[in-house]
Order: structure tokens, then sequence, then C-alpha cells
């Protein structure tokens, strides 16, 4: 899959290099002020797209952030599209200043897919992840509990991508897609599970513990 290695998501390369081609015209032009706005344009998105590595934790027990950004609900919820039943929800908000390359939570295989076109309001909203624009895929571990991991597109995101496909063996904090420009993933986990944050919480993808596996 992609983005393993590279310290810029490749989903970048071509908005870096549409805004670093304008400011070269600019300042070649000699129009400082348009070259100076598109050098901060240039510089902005390379920051937007970056890539960090993370330190995962190895304990197989445990279910780790999706995303780095801001914890929006904690909760049970019914989920009755895919996992038909009661089973917890952990909701996290990227802003355009988070890293949005996102992380699988839990090790396992993903045995199904799914892609729904919706709205684009805000990403924060809980509605959102009924109605906004999303992709899902379900991750079975391998004491066969189920994970539906949601990303859903924002007010301003208008791309999801998601590498993974069915039948794709996924390890804990493995790089396996990201959204563009403001942005949420959804975590559903079972109700065995021992939730470690609370709303409002900050989380660091691939790093930050969502909860534990009873």
């Amino acid at each position: 899959m992609r983005n393993q290695n590279q310290p810029v998501a490749v989903e970048g390369y071509p908005f870096i290099g549409l805004f670093a081609f304008i400011t070269l015209v600019f300042a070649l032009l000699e129009w400082s002020f348009l070259a100076v706005i598109f050098l901060f344009l240039t510089l902005f998105t390379v920051y937007f797209f970056r890539n960090p590595d993370r330190t995962i934790p190895q304990d197989d027990d445990i279910v780790v952030a999706p995303a780095d950004g801001k914890v929006v609900y904690v909760g049970k919820v019914r989920e009755d599209r895919f996992l038909q039943g009661e089973v917890y929800k952990v909701s996290i908000f990227m802003s355009v200043f988070n890293v949005h390359v996102n992380r699988v939570p839990i090790s396992g295989t993903v045995v199904d897919q799914f892609y729904t076109k919706g709205s684009f309001m805000n990403a924060s909203l809980d509605k959102a992840s009924t109605e906004n624009e999303q992709a899902g895929m379900i991750i079975e571990d391998k004491r066969k509990n189920k994970f539906l991991v949601v990303q859903i597109a924002g007010l301003i995101a208008r791309r999801i991508v998601s590498y993974p496909v069915t039948g794709a063996v996924l390890e804990r904090g493995q790089r396996y897609g990201l959204i563009r420009f403001g942005s949420r993933v959804d975590v559903y986990m079972p109700t065995n599970a021992q939730l470690q944050v609370s709303l409002g919480d900050r989380c660091i993808g691939g790093e930050t513990v969502l909860s534990r596996l009873g």
C-alpha cells in the first residue's frame, strides 16, 4: 500500500507541484506579493500532507486511534448497518492542522467494505456519521471480533482515499488511507472493550490507545 515510508503523502504531490510552479512563475515575473502567497500555500500543503512515523504499541489486546485529532464522541450506540447490535463508538475529528494519513486501529482481515455518497456538513457534528459522504471497512481480528472503521468527509473535504481491498490482512498502526482537507474517522468496536479515551481528548494516530479488549 502507498505511503508506508514517504515523509509526505503521495496524494499531495500534484497540489504541491502546482503551487510550487505558480510560486516560481510569480517570482520570475517579480510579482512578489503573489509569489509570497503561493509560497505559503506550497509550504502549508507540504505540512498538510505530512506523513510522520509513529511508535505503534505492541499489545495485541489494544485498539489504537486511526487518526490524529479530537475525540468528539465516545459511548455506546446501535450499529445496525453492518454490526447489527450495540457497540462502542469513538469519533475523532481532524482539523486542517492535523495529520490526515489514517492508520489501522486493530490487526485483522478486511471482511467487507462500503462507500456511500452524501453531504459535506461539518464533520465534528454527530449526524455527519450517517449523512456525510463516507467510506468504511469491517476488520475481523484473530478472536473473530468485528470492528467498523469509517472515514467521513467534512465541510471542505472532497476526497476519501482508502487502499485496502476485501481480504487484505492489515497490521495495527499501518497506514491505510487519508481524507483531504478536514474530516473525521469513526471506530465501532465490541462492548467487551474497555475504553481508554474521553470526550475532548486529543489523539495521535497509531499511538493513542482507544480501548483494551476484555
